[in-house]
Parts: structure tokens; sequence; C-alpha cells
């Protein structure tokens, strides 16, 4: 996996928590997401497009059910995976089909601030690295 040089991240996740992880996810989440977390649990880096930095999740926080219940009720059918390291939240949009466009928004007010950063993850990943 190509991740971009400026990567600060963790040792990997496990096969136990990535299968946590699948188990916990309200839908089927791509590959690559799953690829990233087990190359780095969590971190963050510059993005080249706003909000123009990404901190991944570690695979603990992604597959806790009380943040997904959390997140369900503010921002139903969006999966959060990580943040600007600010107000902004990255989630998987799964409104429609695969494969899930990555959005942002503001947890306070979701509904109003819902942007649309990459039509899927492997084309997020393209931001990143």
């Amino acid at each position: 996996m190509k991740i971009h040089s400026d990567w600060v991240g963790n040792k990997g996740a496990s096969a136990e928590a990535l299968e946590a992880l699948r188990v916990a996810a309200p839908r089927h989440l791509p590959v690559d997401y799953y690829q990233l977390l087990e190359f780095s649990d969590g971190g963050e880096c510059p993005l080249s497009a706003p909000p123009f930095n990404f901190c991944l999740d570690s695979v603990d926080m992604a597959s806790d059910v009380e943040q997904i219940a959390i997140f369900n009720r503010i921002a139903p059918s969006l999966f959060v995976f990580g943040s600007d390291g600010g107000g902004q939240l990255f989630a998987f949009d799964l409104h429609g089909a695969e494969p899930w466009p990555i959005v942002t928004f503001d947890g306070v007010d979701p509904d109003g601030s819902i942007k649309t950063v990459a039509s899927s993850f492997t084309e997020f990943l393209k931001l990143v690295g």
C-alpha cells in the first residue's frame, strides 16, 4: 500500500481487531480501508484536498458500538472512520450502492455540512498518498 511520505502512524491492527470491526460495521466496507488499518492502526497525514488533514481512527475507535450508535443517531447511514483533527469527521456514505463515497461533516450540524471528498475510498487514498 502506497501512503504519503508524511504519514505518522502506529503499528498495524491485528487480525482479531480487524475482524471485530467487520462484525461491528453496519455494511461491508472496502478492502483497502482494512488494508490501511492493517498497515497502521490509526495515523495522520496531510490531505491534498479540503480539509487538508486526515486522522485515521484506530480499529478500536471505529468498531466501538456506542460510538457507532451515537453517529448513527446524528448522521444516519454515515460510518465515521476519522477526522481532520478538528471538527470535521470523515465517513463512508452508506446511503446508496458501493463503492461508498467519502464525505466530511461537522458532528454538530451533520445535515448542513456534508461534503463529498471522494467518490470511493480508493479515490480518497489518492488524496492521502
